[in-house]
């Protein structure tokens, strides 16, 4: 006697249908064709989301966490573009709590993307001459979970010559040195910083320490005869300058 059992989108039938979201099966439960590098192989690289592409780079999990898993955490915890600006493998690895070889890897990868890039656009930099503009560039940080400062650093033209993520957590005076803001401004021979931070909260007012910091880099700024252009709050909503708010 043979038993068939039910499928699970007829098990499904039978319950509320309002919640379409599906389990994640780890790479080795899933199909061959669902696996991250089956489908890079059939269909190419842009068949892939990022956590997929990433999860290529790192080949394997841990034994707490299966690969793709802790790719997906790892963009929804630090924001799909986070990882793409970060340069210190450290902080990276402690912030997200991934192995350090695994964020040494990521590092690596993006830079190798960031040269190329820079290399097919040389002559082609992005401008940025607004608060809108900077906006534009910064809005994907309003969907991190996590509160992060990012630094863009600009030329004569004000065109964009190096992005980086500065620290992760919340802003105070003691944490947010001016050394870290300003140290790849020199090493990139930029004459100008926009630096941004989200508010996971939503609000676009600025705190005491938001104030506090914005004044310490301001005045550092003019002694290193860098200027700091502006200091944007991002929200999912929006955004606010907090230079002009003093």
């Amino acid at each position: 006697m043979s038993v068939t059992v039910p499928r699970a989108s007829h098990l499904a039938d039978n319950n509320d249908t309002s919640d379409t979201s599906e389990y994640n099966l780890p790479v080795k439960a899933m199909p061959g064709e669902d696996r991250p590098r089956e489908k890079l192989l059939a269909g190419g690289s842009q068949s892939l989301t990022q956590a997929e592409l990433v999860a290529i780079l790192w080949g394997v999990g841990t034994r707490k966490e299966d690969v793709l898993a802790m790719a997906r955490r790892t963009l929804q915890e630090y924001g799909e573009r986070g990882p793409f600006s970060s340069v210190r493998p450290d902080e990276l690895a402690k912030s997200l709590d991934i192995p350090l070889t695994k964020a040494c890897q990521l590092v690596a990868a993006f830079e190798l993307g960031r040269r190329a890039y820079a290399t097919s656009r040389s002559g082609h930099a992005r401008q940025i001459r607004t608060p809108r503009q900077a906006y534009q560039y910064f809005r994907d940080m309003g969907m991190n979970n996590k509160e992060q400062l990012r630094g863009l650093y600009l030329g004569s033209r004000h065109q964009v010559i190096h992005d980086e993520i500065i620290s992760i957590g919340s802003l105070t005076a003691s944490i947010v040195h001016p050394r870290e803001v300003f140290q790849p401004a020199i090493e990139h021979g930029a004459v100008a910083v926009i630096i941004a931070h989200n508010h996971p909260s939503g609000s676009l007012e600025p705190s005491e320490a938001d104030l506090e910091v914005t004044r310490q880099l301001k005045a550092a700024g003019v002694v290193l005869g860098i200027d700091l252009l502006d200091h944007l709050i991002i929200t999912t909503s929006g955004h606010r300058s907090i230079v002009g708010s003093l």
